[in-house]
């Protein structure tokens, strides 16, 4: 059945990050993920886990300077070397962590850049990743995110992570299938999921068009666990959305979910 994980980057924002561990096992989770753990030391989120019997299922490897507004440098031709260095990071993280998923950004592309270019570096980039982590036995993931939160991003539709996946050659290579994102570029999530069943790794969930929580809006989600259920998916399912209020009032939506034959 289905196994949710808290997003930790969006969820339980009442509290300072160190304290949404605690947060997160109070509200019943037993996994957790979030964007990036880089202003701690890897032996401090080890602990926060470990108090707090946790695991880590998911972040992402170094963004380039998300401050200054990049969202990934896997598809920037002549960031190769700070890439590279950037994976190197974020496996010394997934170890202290325990963590068998990271995710690859791919970036924002300039208008009119080549393409074909930067679809070049991206590939290459990814195959070196994935070889890297692999080695740790770590599975690579890639994510398409619409265009409308973040305008320019290279990857936007699970046909194309899934051609780019296939192209690599890379078994350790998988898609990160964010039901939010997909809805918005593509709909028919359903077929969609099917198709890409074998090639998918990891699953993600917000209200569309709100990001809120999954109770609300477009998207079925009941009918979709029990989907993923039927179809026996035996990943985790990352609560990556904004709670319209205090986390732990939302989780509504968690509940009927256990009541239904879902557990966390």
């Amino acid at each position: 059945m289905p196994k949710f994980a808290a997003n930790l980057t969006m969820m339980f924002n009442e509290v300072a990050f160190p304290q949404r561990f605690a947060a997160a096992a109070a509200a019943g989770f037993k996994a957790v993920e979030f964007l990036f753990p880089y202003e701690h030391t890897p032996q401090q989120v080890a602990l926060w886990l470990k108090e707090n019997r946790l695991e880590n299922v998911l972040f992402n490897l170094p963004p380039g300077d998300w401050a200054a507004g990049e969202r990934g440098i896997a598809a920037l031709p002549g960031r190769e070397a700070e890439f590279r260095a950037g994976i190197a990071r974020g496996i010394e993280y997934a170890l202290a962590l325990g963590t068998k998923r990271v995710h690859m950004m791919a970036g924002l592309i300039p208008a009119g850049a080549d393409l074909r270019v930067h679809r070049e570096v991206y590939l290459g980039n990814l195959r070196h990743a994935a070889r890297e982590v692999g080695q740790h036995g770590i599975s690579l993931l890639i994510e398409p995110i619409n265009g409308r939160d973040m305008p320019g991003y290279s990857l936007n539709s699970q046909a194309q992570a899934h051609a780019l996946r296939e192209e690599s050659g890379e078994p350790n290579v998988k898609v990160q299938m964010d039901f939010y994102h997909a809805q918005i570029v593509e709909g028919d999530l359903a077929m969609t999921f099917k198709k890409y069943f074998g090639g998918i790794g990891h699953v993600q969930i917000a209200s569309v068009p709100s990001r809120n929580e999954p109770d609300d809006g477009e998207v079925n989600y009941p009918y979709l666990f029990r989907l993923l259920d039927e179809l026996g998916y035996e990943g985790w399912i990352g609560c990556e959305y904004r709670p319209r209020g205090r986390t732990e009032d939302g989780l509504g939506w968690l509940a009927a979910a256990n009541t239904q034959g879902v557990r966390k």
